[in-house]
């Protein structure tokens, strides 16, 4: 009797080798560098994108100290990049964390995570595509003298119809493309935080380094610009809060794993890029923010003054005036450049998806360009139901809304609402995922791509579970709509929110039974399992 011929090492397999002992056939065109996988993570995470949406709360909730805060989710996502890195390392193919947790767990596992992930992404991109849009009629007025609205809920539709269309023809032509946007909008980045920072010192800070450790007493409610009451404590009240404001910046990394099938040397280059997202954003929203902070009005009350004047355009308005046109047209490329790479990254997750056979319409929505080699169907259906989401900015009550224990504040669209999901459904898929790794590692899992975290890979599973869970519980918690949470979660708001998105996901399952045609889609030829195992148990070498 014959020994078989044992598996070869994940190392010496390449991209399309190591695709197909998955089960695949590569179908997209592997065309993006290094640079391109590191340029789509970086431009979702988007340090421009975050602090001119975010920088107003978090100086309100934490005062110039909130500077510090920045570190908090850089270095507890490093932990969870780290897990990530070494899954898309073992298991380099589109859909990222659904396929992680897929081969980790298995199919019914994974589909949730695939379905929480995907539809976080959805609503991201509405989330920024629409916030994209006070800053074009700003520019639109400067240049046309156009006195558009941007609280205008036909002005809203219009521009981000046309920027969500751009954005897909963009995506369809080719990854290549993708990739360009990508890279210009790394430049943009860059010029937007850091040279931006330059001229801001240039033109002369109002403070000295000193200011950066103060709070400006805004844990006191009394000297709050908004009125937040943390009860006089800092640590325990107020940077619990001002820590959000990074917190909804830190993440977009693991779309460099999405991109999987299109990146050369996937199992190399995907786990770096992750870090590099990481930390150079860390780095670059770190100098932004505090060059902001320094840049604030002297004199007193330097914190009421700037949210009063709504935060860093009131900062920017000392730069002469061309300035001011050219850093509008740089935050409006980089929420596009944004809102590009989120799309790219959930249409390979819903092509991805399909492709095991998991969503409706699957045949339709697993069909690759032949041109292009593009899921331009999975971009289309995408860009509709994002569009369906931008929709729900007509919807905006007068009153508070009571529902039981839970009231919806009036004069807050619907949009508004729907997009807290955008952070703590990837907070929730980036949960499962990590728990998944730690199950596959209980089950006897053995990393063999060529990013592994040998010997520390429990610790860092560990933590990583730990930071994902507190930050989660921090994000979602009801504390009433007088709390200064209420900025980031409307009280009972996200949770619902989480808990629809939750039932309508099981009312797709149980009627679509996705999981029978994911369980076909589980075989690994480098590990000797079988299509109907649930974890994958790589026995010892004999």
């Amino acid at each position: 009797m014959s020994t078989p011929t044992p598996p070869a090492p994940l190392e010496h397999l390449n991209d399309d080798a190591r695709l197909a002992s998955l089960g695949y056939k590569p179908q997209l065109n592997r065309v993006l560098g290094s640079f391109s996988n590191f340029s789509v993570a970086f431009t979702y995470l988007s340090p421009m994108v975050g602090i001119y949406s975010l920088f107003a709360l978090g100086v309100a909730a934490g005062g110039p100290a909130y500077v510090w805060l920045t570190w908090v989710p850089v270095i507890g996502m490093l932990f969870v990049a780290l897990v990530f890195g070494e899954l898309a390392s073992h298991y380099p193919v589109a859909g990222a964390l659904y396929q992680y947790s897929k081969f980790s767990v298995g199919p019914s596992y994974g589909w949730f995570v695939g379905w929480f992930y995907g539809m976080a992404l959805l609503i991201t991109v509405a989330a920024v595509d629409t916030g994209v849009v006070g800053y074009t009629t700003a520019l639109t007025h400067n240049w046309f003298g156009w006195n558009l609205d941007p609280a205008n809920h036909v002005t809203i539709l219009v521009i981000t119809a046309g920027l969500l269309a751009i954005q897909t023809v963009l995506n369809i032509t080719g990854a290549r493309v993708m990739g360009r946007v990508a890279q210009f909008g790394v430049y943009v980045e860059i010029v937007g935080t850091l040279g931006i920072a330059l001229i801001l010192a240039v033109n002369g800070f109002h403070h000295g380094l000193g200011f950066l450790f103060s709070t400006q007493n805004v844990q006191h409610v009394a000297s709050n610009p908004l009125g937040l009451d943390f009860g006089g404590h800092w640590l325990t009240g107020a940077a619990l809060i001002a820590v959000l404001a990074p917190v909804y910046i830190f993440y977009g990394f693991e779309s460099a794993g999405d991109i999987s099938e299109e990146t050369k040397d996937a199992g190399v280059q995907v786990p770096k890029s992750m870090r590099r997202a990481l930390v150079y954003g860390g780095i670059s929203s770190f100098i932004l923010i505090a060059a902001l902070l320094l840049a604030m009005p002297p004199g007193r009350n330097p914190v009421g003054k700037t949210v009063a004047g709504g935060g860093v355009p009131f900062i920017l308005g000392e730069l002469p005036s061309v300035l001011q046109d050219l850093l509008l047209l740089l935050i409006i490329f980089a929420f596009f450049s944004c809102g590009t790479s989120v799309q790219g990254a959930g249409s390979r997750l819903a092509f991805s998806y399909a492709r095991d056979g998991a969503l409706p319409g699957a045949g339709w929505l697993a069909k690759v360009n032949p041109r292009f080699r593009t899921p331009t169907n999975a971009l289309i259906a995408g860009a509709v139901v994002t569009l369906l989401f931008v929709l729900l900015v007509f919807y905006s009550p007068a009153r508070d809304l009571h529902l039981g224990f839970i009231t919806y504040p009036a004069h807050t669209n619907a949009l508004v609402s729907l997009v807290s999901f955008g952070v703590s459904g990837i907070y929730l898929s980036f949960l499962l995922t990590v728990v998944a790794s730690i199950v596959a590692r209980a089950r006897g899992w053995i990393p063999e791509g060529r990013f592994r975290l040998g010997r520390w890979g429990w610790l860092v599973c560990i933590v990583a579970a730990g930071y994902l869970g507190l930050m989660l519980l921090n994000v979602v918690v009801p504390t009433g709509l007088a709390s200064p949470r209420a900025y980031f979660n409307l009280d009972w708001i996200t949770l619902v929110v989480m808990a629809v998105v939750a039932l309508v996901g099981l009312a797709v399952f149980l009627l679509g039974r996705p999981e029978r045609a994911v369980r076909t889609h589980l075989h690994d030829e480098a590990e000797p399992t079988g299509a109907e195992r649930h974890g994958p148990i790589k026995p010892a070498a004999t």
